[in-house]
């Protein structure tokens, strides 16, 4: 569900401001990513034995915790950091600019932080339960995710201020979900799911990339100095084209290193990959003109996940 794009003053703190608060740091559609990252992990696993239902809801559930958590501990510190407060009426965009439950008044910063402290707790004893009770190594991946997680805004790393976040999303949406998904069912991790893994890592760090653009006044002046704000808008627009037309060069050698000729299903996501870079290199600077090209992406990325693991299920 996209968010308003009119801040609405609000007395903070009443009951449907918290639940609509704490819908908007849910986000079914920035949660997407981890799914994508999921189905990917999940089809392998199911490709190469039975499936655990019930581990793989357990691993949903663990992933889509630490996913609120991240959302309002990064609400906490950019709202902090005077980032969110930045963003001009004519740079809202229903994927950028933050979720804004402090700055349209849903929740107080100390109930933001409070959906944060139990989203963390949550998350981290699910993971725990697989740790102990399916999977032991799962406890090594879920504490590498869950300090991006924090550190991604928070001090001392503060990833995403240091021009390190888009890394960090390739990493966390690519590899680590998707192998962290296959781990909980086969006990291992599969290289050629990696391989697969590493292509959606970049495309949904070009999701996190595309996001950046209207946003880019608002992070120059509060100091988070994302790749965007690091290369200026013209150039990154570019760089978003070549991350990808890399990501799909990858599908597309992934049969040279013995993966089925099915996996170029996820081809399918390439055209509105191509739309999206074609929209963003003509009209960097308009937001209003970017917001399609922000939907084609995340499409993009979803078409990837899905076509690459339909394909490997009727290989």
């Amino acid at each position: 569900m996209a968010q308003s794009l009119t801040a609405v003053p609000r007395t903070p703190g009443g009951a449907g401001d918290v639940a609509h608060g704490v819908w908007r740091l849910a986000d079914p559609k920035i949660t997407l990513a981890s799914v994508a990252s999921m189905i990917l992990g999940a089809a392998a696993a199911a490709r190469d034995g039975g499936m655990a239902w019930g581990w793989l809801a357990l691993t949903v559930l663990g992933i889509f915790f630490i996913e609120v958590a991240k959302n309002a501990s990064g609400e906490v510190v950019d709202f902090d950091s005077g980032t969110d407060m930045a963003v001009a009426e004519e740079d809202r965009s229903p994927f950028s600019g933050g979720k804004r439950v402090m700055v349209d008044g849903l929740l107080t910063r100390r109930q933001t932080a409070a959906v944060a402290a139990l989203a963390y707790v949550l998350g981290a004893a699910v993971g725990l339960a697989i740790a102990l009770a399916r999977e032991p190594r799962v406890l090594w991946l879920g504490l590498v995710g869950v300090g991006a997680a924090f550190f991604y805004h928070a001090p001392p790393l503060k990833l995403s201020y240091r021009g390190l976040g888009e890394l960090a999303v390739f990493l966390c949406y690519g590899p680590l979900i998707a192998g962290g998904t296959y781990l909980v069912q086969r006990g291992t991790v599969s290289r050629e799911l990696l391989l697969l893994a590493m292509p959606l890592g970049m495309l949904v760090a070009a999701f996190l990339w595309i996001n950046e653009f209207p946003d880019f006044r608002a992070d120059r002046a509060s100091g988070k100095n994302t790749q965007v704000v690091r290369l200026g808008r013209a150039r990154a627009s570019r760089a978003f084209a070549f991350l990808v037309a890399a990501a799909y060069a990858v599908l597309l050698l992934a049969p040279l290193a013995g993966l089925p000729y099915a996996v170029w299903l996820g081809l399918a996501g390439l055209p509105p990959a191509v739309a999206a870079a074609r929209a963003l290199a003509a009209h960097p600077e308009q937001t209003p003109l970017i917001v399609p090209a922000q939907a084609r992406t995340l499409l993009s990325f979803l078409l990837y996940a899905s076509g690459v693991g339909a394909g490997l299920l009727v290989s």
